[in-house]
């Protein structure tokens, strides 16, 4: 049964009726504005934010011959100022500082503009956001740092495999199809090139605004808590002044890929470690037929993980870790339908019978036909998914719904092409028939192609070769393959029927110790807000064995994994139909975490307890596992700067953690004979905590953990005994000692990055409500002008942001910049400068904005949850940390109302030099540049056995002191650890 809007719109003469699910009590209106502006208004009585998006019909297919870029450069432009609102960031700071955010993002054919704010506020929020698109104001100055701006960006994903070989696909396509086109932009494409041409960018940047940028070509999305009367009256008075141009919505014709880009087997050489097999075909856009859902069906079932699929089969080879296959880069003129698969050592060696086992597959299709049944179950999966889908936060709702509106009808505007109710085989078969040799092209990564290969893609240096492959080649490959039986799925068993709503005795705000034993402790919480067939349980499993050397937390790691290889060929069916689960490590033990409808839940988590206590070590999974996991350290020295920043930050405060090139150490010499003799003792002594959320009652919650229980501790040889009571194992953070500054420089492992960054931390405390609200304002207040200077003005990086830390309970605040035009020295001084900055902001800041600050940090922490995940996310967190502040809005927010200028002031000057960690990435030269800028000794440091080194500095405010190189394990000697309550809430 279809749910529609009340009555529905006009659309020309006609009625229109917008789908929206079963349980979305929202109301919805369709208008359009007398400058041809289609809007979609939505009213949301219960929402804490409002929030509006608009979608222009232009992106980066349209910019200029020789300006690639322009259109993401236009994108950036529009957030700093307008005729109307000329204070440079002002549009920003208002968002900001009324508990709301603010993005875009730059697609081939379309741009789109985003943002939410605290329900007071939005009139002002919206009337701002508006004039974007009526008279923004592009200053020359901003025009030349926001071009730096679009140059870090690009910095910065130079040497992301994604961005790289996604590039190279562009690259190798037609030249006359905009496809083709590099669409990030940098310094030389939006200043050099066209300054040597005799073009201003500015000049350009109006002009392509001004042509593209008309009513006719967007559509807006506006939710707001008022009725659509009102909505509607104040959409009406802000956005009637786009102009319309009636200008016609750009059409790019034809396929990127000519004949000459077929049939080819591309070999690219990656950065990181690994190998990847990409197999594409151009298609028909599934967009055209989006209610037969062609690519869906196809997608489903040469994606499919389960027994006789493809990925079974590669997966029992022991050549694939992870499959995947659908429609990528898809517009309403071309598709590609791709088949991404990583490979193992072995898989890299076996390419040839890969390719045929997909091309036999297809076959297989193809000769059984389009199953109706199997149709069917898709079909009925994604009803149940729509009609039942999660509230999500209106931000990004409104992107979303935004981005459909220029595609679909406004009656599928919220479905989208989630719903296919037409079956037509021969639109299935249609596609079916364009995966084949001759359509297709392989694109294949892996470093043994490096010197290989005798081209290099211009804009990202990726290197690679061409090699045309015949119909014929590909037929041997097929013939030659294994004949390893492949074979349709199995109907799913875990597809939900009964979707009633269980009836709530007691409804609790918060969790409830429901149970506790010598085993285990039980928290539950009945849903009292969402209302849907939905549960959440997660089980936590302390192991104190699991943790207490490099090769133990390894090998823990491992046995996870493990877990999930065994489980996927029977759980995977269980994903599809919408019951999701994980098994993962963590730094205590283990965990089982199951979200999604709960009607079958158990019968998964018993599956998942089973294989736990029955589990063996396969000798050939492990072979892939062990290798897997010794590439992801390989490749930890790729991931971006800023990320090695906050996990050596991690590193240094948690009191028991090792680096992970001791972990790659140990791994090196461990087998599957260690793992087996390893998993009786770490499940010999645990303690297990589960939190039950959702529609599940308190009995059935009770029945998991005595059936747990029973399966793990019972019997008269139990696999798992108690803890003692001083076994009870609590994280731990390190405490920085009062008045020191510490400094921790570490040298870049990759050499062809330019990047650097910078993580400058305040450690404040442990978890109190007076403390925790200080905090949070001050991050509330110091966010967008740390943002604004250090990024808008000073142009220090694209990376750089202000946040709020929490580490097991231990609050702080952490500055992050990633930067190519400063060494961290540098960046280490503009931090300090801004802080100076602050103070005195602070010391100048009026009661009247103050105060207004203060509401808005109350109005965010009122902020209901939006769904099961987010409130089981909000609650795990304070079992997990040992605070059990269940209720922490209402004292927090008490505190905060007591709060004056003159007392916050005096708190933040106390904090401020007090308790800090500069964490620095960057190469060998800047890190020398780093310590002679602090007036350092400079020693010249070997690495002993892997270590990396702390740097600290001890002394008066701006006095360098005495400086040591030490490593991690003696700097965590010298600190004294802070915990949590948790472990004393374990004993019994």
């Amino acid at each position: 049964m279809e749910h529609s809007i009340n009555g529905g719109d006009l659309r020309g003469n006609e009625r229109v009726e917008i789908l929206k699910p079963r349980i979305d009590k929202r109301e919805y209106r369709r208008i359009v504005l007398s400058n041809s502006l289609e809007v979609l208004l939505i009213s949301d009585p219960d929402t804490d934010k409002c929030a509006a998006a608009m979608d222009v019909n232009v992106g980066s297919f349209s910019d200029p011959e020789g300006l690639e870029g322009l259109a993401h450069f236009l994108e950036h432009m529009l957030f700093y100022a307008s005729e109307k609102y000329p204070l440079e960031d002002s549009y920003m700071k208002y968002i900001t500082e009324h508990g709301g955010h603010a993005n875009a993002f730059t697609a081939s054919e379309h741009t789109n503009f985003q943002f939410d704010v605290n329900c007071d506020y939005f009139e002002e929020a919206l009337d701002r956001f508006a004039q974007f698109f009526i008279n923004p104001l592009m200053s020359p100055d901003a025009t030349m740092r926001e071009i730096k701006a679009v140059d870090s960006e690009n910095q910065k994903n130079l040497l992301s495999d994604s961005w790289r070989m996604y590039q190279l696909q562009k690259h190798l396509s037609a030249k006359d199809h905009p496809y083709h086109k590099f669409s990030t932009g940098n310094w030389d494409t939006l200043e050099v090139r066209p300054k040597a041409k005799g073009l201003d960018t500015r000049d350009e940047l109006i002009k392509f605004y001004e042509e593209n940028y008309s009513a006719n070509l967007m559509h807006l999305v506006v939710y707001g808590k008022k009725n659509l009367d009102d909505i509607q009256h104040m959409v009406e008075e802000k956005f009637h002044g786009i102009r319309n141009t009636a200008r016609s919505c750009s059409i790019y014709p034809g396929r990127p890929c000519t004949s000459e880009h077929l049939q080819v087997l591309i070999k690219a050489v990656p950065v990181k470690e690994g190998h990847k097999l990409n197999i594409i075909w151009p298609v028909t856009p599934n967009i055209r037929h989006y209610k037969e859902g062609p690519c869906r069906y196809l997608s489903h079932l040469i994606g499919h993980e389960g027994e006789g699929s493809l990925f079974f089969v590669l997966k029992n080879l022991g050549w694939a870790t992870s499959l995947g296959a659908g429609e990528t880069d898809w517009s309403n003129e071309f598709s590609f339908f791709a088949v991404g698969i990583d490979l193992t050592d072995a898989g890299q060696e076996h390419m040839e019978d890969i390719v045929g086992l997909l091309f036999k597959y297809i076959l297989l299709l193809k000769e059984s036909g389009v199953n109706k049944w199997i149709f069917e179950e898709i079909c009925a999966i994604g009803e149940t998914m729509f009609h039942f889908q999660d509230k999500v936060p209106p931000f990004n709702y409104v992107a979303r719904v935004a981005s459909n509106m220029r595609l679909y009808p406004p009656h599928d505007w919220l479905a989208a092409s989630s719903l296919f109710p037409e079956f037509n085989p021969d639109t299935i078969q249609m596609v079916l028939l364009e995966l084949t040799p001759s359509n297709v092209r392989i694109l294949w990564e892996s470093k043994k192609f490096d010197g290989c290969t005798n081209m290099i893609e211009p804009w990202y240096g990726t290197t690679y070769s061409v090699e045309n492959i015949l119909d014929i080649t590909i037929q041997q490959w097929k013939d030659g393959a294994p004949n390893d039986l492949l074979s349709l799925p199995a109907p799913n068993v875990f597809i939900p029927t009964d979707l009633s709503l269980k009836i709530v005795q007691e409804k609790a705000k918060f969790p409830v110790l429901l149970r506790k034993s010598f085993f285990s402790r039980l928290w539950f919480k009945a849903d009292t807000l969402f209302f849907t067939p939905k549960a959440y349980v997660k089980i936590d499993f302390n192991c104190p064995e699991s943790g207490h050397s490099p090769e133990a937390e390894v090998l823990t790691d491992i046995f996870t994994r493990l877990l999930m290889d065994y489980l996927n060929e029977y759980a995977y069916d269980a994903q599809v139909a919408g019951l999701y689960y994980s098994v993962y490590h963590t730094s205590t033990g283990f965990q089982i975490v199951s979200i999604g409808y709960n009607h079958k839940m158990r019968i998964l988590l018993d599956t998942i307890i089973t294989k736990v206590v029955d589990f063996k070590v396969k000798r050939d999974r492990f072979s892939v596992i062990k290798e897997t996991v010794i590439k992801e350290y390989q490749n930890f020295k790729f991931k971006q700067p800023y990320q090695q920043a906050s996990y050596y930050c991690s590193l240094i405060l948690e009191d028991q953690s090792w680096p992970w090139n001791e972990a790659l150490e140990a791994l090196s010499h461990l087998e599957a004979d260690d793992l087996a003799k390893f998993i009786p003792c770490l499940l010999s002594r645990a303690f297990f905590e589960c939190y039950t959320a959702g529609n599940i009652s308190s009995n059935e919650a009770e029945s998991l953990v005595q059936h747990i229980e029973d399966v793990m501790f019972g019997g008269t040889q139990p696999i798992c005994k108690p803890l003692y009571p001083s076994q009870h194992l609590t994280n731990r953070i390190l405490k920085l000692e009062s008045g020191v500054n510490y400094f921790y420089p570490i040298q870049g492992l990759n050499q062809q990055d330019e990047n650097s960054a910078l993580l400058y931390y305040i450690q404040v405390g442990q978890d109190d409500f007076r403390l925790n609200v200080k905090l949070q304002l001050f991050v509330l207040i110091a966010k967008q002008p740390a943002f604004h200077q250090l990024r808008s003005v000073e142009q220090l990086g694209y990376i750089t942001f202000l946040t709020k830390r929490n580490d097991s309970g231990i609050q702080g605040v952490q500055f992050i910049v990633q930067s190519t035009v400063k060494d961290p020295a540098q960046l280490d001084e503009r931090v300090e400068v801004f802080l100076d900055m602050f103070e005195s902001k602070l010391h100048t800041m009026s009661d009247d904005e103050f105060l207004s600050n203060k509401g808005t940090l109350i109005d965010m922490k009122l902020e209901k949850h939006k769904n099961l995940r987010e409130e089981s996310a909000f609650f795990w967190t304070e079992i997990e940390d040992g605070t059990l502040k269940f209720d922490r809005t209402e004292p927090e927010n008490m505190h905060l109302t007591l709060f004056s200028p003159f007392l916050y002031l005096e708190y933040h000057i106390k904090i401020w030099r007090c308790h800090m960690v500069c964490i620095v990435h960057t190469t060998l030269t800047k890190l020398a540049n780093l310590c002679g800028a602090h007036k350092l000794n400079w020693l010249v440091v070997r690495p002993l056995k892997g270590n990396m080194y702390f740097k600290g500095r001890t002394g008066a405010q701006g006095d360098p002191g005495r400086i040591k190189f030490l490593p991690i394990y003696r700097v965590k000697r010298l600190l004294t650890p802070e915990g949590s309550n948790r472990a004393i809430l374990g004993n019994f």
